[in-house]
C-alpha cells in the first residue's frame, strides 16, 4: 500500500505549474548575469569577474555552514523546581576540536548559576554525554542535572 501524498506537496506542485505559465521569452537569456569583465590586479595579472563571484559565493557558503564565531555548544536550561536545574547541551555539527569539553561547560554554567542566584556551591547530580546519529551529520550532546546548595556544609 502506498503512503498518502501530503497535501502540502500537491499544493506546492500546483503553485509551481501555475508560476511556470507566467514565464515568457527565451531562456536562458543571451546576456549573462555576471558581465564578461576582469579586475586588473597588477599590470600583468587580471582576474575574471566570474571567478571572483564564484569564489565569493563559495566563501560565503562555507562561512554560513561553519560559522567560526558561533559558540561550539548551545545550552538549554530548565528549572526543575527549587534549586535544581537541568542543562541540555548540543554541539554544532561543524567545529574544530572541543569533543571533551562538555563537562567543563556544564561546570562553568553551574558556577554562573551559583553566583547569579547567591548560592554557596553546587552539586552535579547527573551527567551524560554521547553522539546522536542523524542524517546527514552526527551531533554531540550532553545532559546534566545541577543542584544549587545554600551552605558550604552538607
Amino acid at each position: 500500500m502506498m503512503p498518502p501524498v501530503p497535501r502540502f506537496s500537491a499544493l506546492a506542485a500546483a503553485l509551481l505549474v501555475a508560476a511556470c505559465s507566467g514565464i515568457h521569452g527565451e531562456y536562458p537569456r543571451k546576456t549573462a548575469i555576471i558581465p564578461d569583465a576582469a579586475v586588473r590586479v597588477s599590470p600583468s595579472e587580471t582576474i575574471a569577474l566570474e571567478k571572483i563571484a564564484v569564489s565569493a559565493a563559495a566563501v560565503a557558503l562555507a562561512y554560513h555552514v561553519y560559522d567560526p564565531l558561533a559558540p561550539n555548544w548551545k545550552i538549554e536550561e530548565t528549572a526543575l523546581g527549587g534549586d535544581t536545574y537541568a542543562l541540555s547541551m548540543r554541539a554544532k555539527s561543524f567545529r574544530t576540536g572541543g569533543d571533551g569539553e562538555a563537562l567543563q561547560i556544564l561546570r562553568r554554567r553551574a558556577q554562573q548559576l551559583q553566583r547569579e542566584r547567591g548560592y554557596a556551591s553546587y552539586r552535579i547530580l547527573d551527567f551524560s554525554e554521547g553522539i546522536e546519529s542523524s542524517t546527514p551529520f552526527t551531533q554531540r550532546y550532553s545532559e546534566g542535572t545541577v543542584l544549587l546548595v545554600r551552605s558550604a556544609t552538607p
